[in-house]
């Protein structure tokens, strides 16, 4: 699943290209698509025919649109695969395009997934803490790049979990926005081994990890995003290109850039962690 530069980089696409636009017609080719619309395709589609976009919302990792009838948003999960692309109507269709609203302006906003892990979904709006959320969204907590991202209630929380540092960087429900490639990233940034306790770190070891997180994020956006999966693309098709600059995810057995030992690879909940041996040495055993 992208993380929280791509989903941003999507965002601000939709931001620029759908928002205020009205949405003529739905078309749905692939009920697994629709499959989080307990309603089904035809009511997805029938429900979005007539409003008009009103903003491109994310927080963390989720994203979704908001229309001139307040009551309900899209919610839109991107999945391993899905791609938000805008296109003239008489461009020529992907393979995988599965779901098409036709705008008012001569375009359609297209869903591709070719893994059929995403989808589209209408989801009615809760108050949490002054915001506006989907329901399916109300539990996830804010992200780094927030800007009421409140850091000494997070480091509190992160010291307050029994668990590893990495898994509670990974559960939304404390920080959200943060996968696996931004969280080892940002522990090799913060000098700090993913298996270390979370409650054994220090309040400044925290903030700093939290700093950390918050530059890897805001470099990797202004490059559009990692293109580490060539099918994150943004909303014009484009791929972004922090992969260039990754310190360790993907570089195993490649010489540390900070002290020139050979990066590491491990399992770690059926994925894989890289780390330095030698800036994030692991923690001693009790």
């Amino acid at each position: 699943m992208p993380e929280l530069p791509e989903v941003e980089v999507v965002r601000r696409g939709l931001a620029e290209r759908v928002v205020g636009r009205v949405v003529e017609s739905v078309t749905i080719t692939h009920p697994r698509s629709v499959r989080r619309h307990l309603e089904g395709a035809a009511d997805l589609a029938a429900r979005l025919a007539g409003l008009k976009v009103e903003s491109a919302e994310r927080r963390g990792k989720f994203l979704w649109l908001t229309f001139d009838e307040h009551e309900v948003a899209l919610v839109v999960h991107l999945g391993m695969s899905g791609q938000m692309l805008v296109q003239p109507a008489d461009a020529p269709l992907q393979k995988h395009a599965h779901i098409r609203a036709t705008l008012g302006d001569g375009t359609q906003l297209r869903f591709v997934d070719q893994r059929t892990f995403g989808g589209w979904a209408l989801a009615p709006l809760v108050e949490v803490e002054g915001s506006l959320l989907p329901e399916p969204v109300a539990h996830i907590a804010r992200d780094p790049l927030d800007p009421r991202f409140e850091a000494d209630a997070v480091v509190a929380a992160i010291r307050g979990k029994q668990s590893e540092i990495k898994r509670v960087l990974l559960d939304q429900g404390v920080i959200s926005g943060i996968g696996n490639i931004y969280a080892d990233e940002s522990l090799w940034r913060a000098k700090i081994n993913g298996g270390r306790p979370a409650s054994g770190l220090s309040r400044p070891a925290v903030r700093g990890l939290l700093d950390a997180v918050g530059s890897v994020m805001s470099a990797a956006l202004a490059a559009g995003g990692t293109s580490f999966d060539a099918l994150y693309v943004n909303v014009n098709g484009q791929s972004g290109y922090f992969e260039r600059s990754l310190a360790v995810y993907g570089r195993e057995n490649e010489p540390c850039g900070r002290c020139g030992a050979p990066i590491t690879r491990a399992r770690f909940m059926n994925r894989s962690s890289y780390t330095c041996p030698r800036c994030q040495p692991k923690p001693r055993r009790p």
